[in-house]
């Protein structure tokens, strides 16, 4: 049994009083009897207590077990061995010499370390003429003030100029979002972790001799994989939740994460809540570098209704966020020495972790997919800083609130240059975004476009990694300049497929698209519409059938909409004309 630095402390205090009353002989023989009161391992701790051989204290064992008497000659004061440092004056200098490249931090300081071992340095100076052994260099080193120490974790490299005012920011508005009742989160993603049967970190109770068995290398199990858990602290509640993703960590997961907690846990602790305040770090999957983040925020916002707030630590002080210290230490130490077998185990791990202070964990499995590389182009990102994000005055690109109504769109500025022609042979966005056609407010419908950013372009990944059977192998560039029909333009195909029930070459006349290719339109975004609650669920519409350009002409004229359809071109008429079934009056 490891004998506790306070037993020693303990041994060192009372052989500092009690020694120096005391000859050679009766030193010896009350040092024996301290170790053999102390047990195992007791010479070598009273050596070093004591400060003499471990040849002292085992000769005094031996002559207390022996039965010596008390009879018997003490040595004269000043008597026996020297010390090697007394022997040799310049030992002392020569050990500092050799210290000296290994030393670290402040030369001047009372405590200093170094990483040689007391056995090379005494090699060292017995090579260099000072003849001594190692528990005569650690007895000099603990005299000079050395001791072995590890790294501490404190240079948090460069320092913006406006860190600490940034600390001030993040602390001022948590505390007047916790004075008025509303949430504070802390979010953040802790690090992967294999599953399976590997070993973990730390040590537990057990009994002895039977430790648990884990693997003997950190090969990755293709099964099982790695999980991600993506952590939400929230402050005033001193609760977790822990969304175990077993996919990638993308901006997309991240705010499933955060959706997942409000739908769980969020909009039941705060029913009242028209806000939200999030902080985090500067880099990673929330980073604010990360447009994906503050898209799929937008998205959130509107599904929710919260006003979100996001608060970014400084780059390279992640270690201040309080999902560190508040709620990833703990999970850490709840599952120190255990392997995370399965997802199972680490669910009821995380979902195990407490404290004194009162602190309860949720933990969720999220199987979805993530998949990586989803681009948020300058237009959509553009349209989002025009609509959906308030920039803070304080550093704005570390503080900004994503509005869940958006903005009104700016009106086009006046010129030549700012008329923006709809390409040749369909009609513009603007025209078809109306009421008559759609069954929406023409601001609800763009802001309907704007929250299925996200989740259009991960759908649309999701498909080509399920067809190329794995990740993209070029740049990675999803946008839309080299397809057919924007992201806004299957929202109006869709909704005037549900609303007037046209036909898909009809709607493709509209959009200057062939039918095939609005029919496949309209079925990618259904899904989407479904999922989202500001989407208008599909109505009964006017009541009458529109299946030809005059048909629908007529029906916008008599809704006060001039509809300028242009003219198909001739083997699109002729096509059109021939499936356009004829109906009798």
């Amino acid at each position: 049994m490891a004998i506790s630095a306070e037993v020693e402390a303990g041994l060192a205090a009372k052989f500092a009083v009690m020694l120096p009353h005391l000859d050679e002989r009766q030193r010896r023989l009350y040092l024996g009897s301290e170790a053999r009161a102390v047990g195992y391992g007791g010479i070598a701790v009273v050596a070093r207590a004591a400060g003499v051989s471990a040849l002292t204290v085992s000769a005094g064992v031996a002559e207390l077990e022996a039965g010596a008497g008390p009879l018997g000659r003490a040595r004269r004061p000043g008597g026996g061995r020297k010390k090697a440092e007394e022997k040799d004056p310049g030992l002392i200098p020569a050990l500092e010499g050799l210290l000296e490249d290994s030393t670290r931090g402040d030369p001047v300081s009372p405590l200093r370390w170094t990483t040689k071992s007391a056995v090379h340095l005494a090699g060292a100076l017995t090579a260099r003429g000072h003849a001594c052994r190692a528990d005569a260099v650690l007895r000099v080193l603990r005299r000079l003030g050395y001791s072995t120490q590890g790294n501490a974790m404190t240079i948090e490299g460069r320092r913006h100029p406006d860190r600490d005012a940034q600390f001030g920011y993040i602390g001022g508005r948590a505390g007047e979002f916790l004075a008025a009742g509303d949430p504070v989160v802390s979010v953040d993603a802790k690090k992967k972790e294999q599953v399976g049967q590997y070993a973990q970190q730390g040590r537990e109770w057990r009994p002895a001799g039977d430790p648990v068995r884990v693997r003997d290398h950190d090969f990755p199990d293709a099964a099982l994989g790695k999980v991600t858990p993506y952590g939400i602290y929230d402050v005033g509640a001193n609760a977790g939740f822990v969304n175990v993703g077993t996919d990638h960590d993308t901006a997309a997961f991240a705010v499933e994460s955060l959706r997942r907690w409000w739908r769980a846990e969020g909009r039941g602790r705060y029913p009242a809540a028209a806000r939200l305040l999030v902080t985090c770090d500067a880099g990673g999957s929330n980073g604010y570098r990360t447009r994906a983040w503050k898209a799929g925020l937008a998205g959130l916002a509107a599904d929710t209704g919260l006003q979100i707030t996001v608060l970014h630590f400084p780059p390279g002080t992640s270690k201040w966020n309080k999902i560190e210290h508040r709620l990833f230490c703990q999970i850490t130490r709840n599952w120190r020495a255990r392997p995370l077998a399965s997802h199972q185990v680490i669910l009821e791990t995380i979902a195990a972790t407490t404290t004194r202070t009162g602190l309860r964990v949720t933990a969720v499995l999220d199987d979805g997919s993530y998949p990586g590389k989803i681009k948020i182009s300058d237009e959509q990102m553009k349209d989002l800083e025009e609509r959906v994000l308030d920039r803070h005055a304080f550093h704005g690109e570390w503080n900004y609130t994503v509005l869940p109504v958006p903005r009104p769109a700016p009106a086009p500025a006046p010129g030549p240059a700012a008329a923006r022609p709809a390409p040749a042979r369909r009609c513009d966005q603007a025209t078809l975004n109306h009421p008559a056609l759609t069954g929406m407010d023409p601001a609800a419908l763009t802001g309907l476009a704007a929250a299925l950013a996200v989740p259009f372009a991960a759908s649309r990944e999701q498909r080509l990694y399920q067809k190329r059977g794995g990740p993209r192998q070029g740049t990675g560039n999803t946008s839309a300049h080299n397809r057919k029909l924007d992201l806004t333009d299957h929202v109006l195909a869709a909704r005037m497929r549900q609303h007037l029930n046209l036909p898909p070459n009809l709607i493709g006349t509209l959009l200057g698209a062939d039918g095939t290719t609005v029919s496949h339109a309209t079925s990618q975004i259904a899904g989407l519409l479904a999922a989202q609650p500001a989407a208008p669920a599909p109505g009964p519409g006017p009541g009458i059938r529109l299946r030809t350009l005059d048909d629908l002409r007529d029906y916008a004229a008599a809704a006060g909409l001039s509809l300028t359809i242009p003219a198909p071109p001739p083997d699109h008429a002729q096509r059109e004309q021939a499936e356009t079934p004829t109906h009798p009056s």
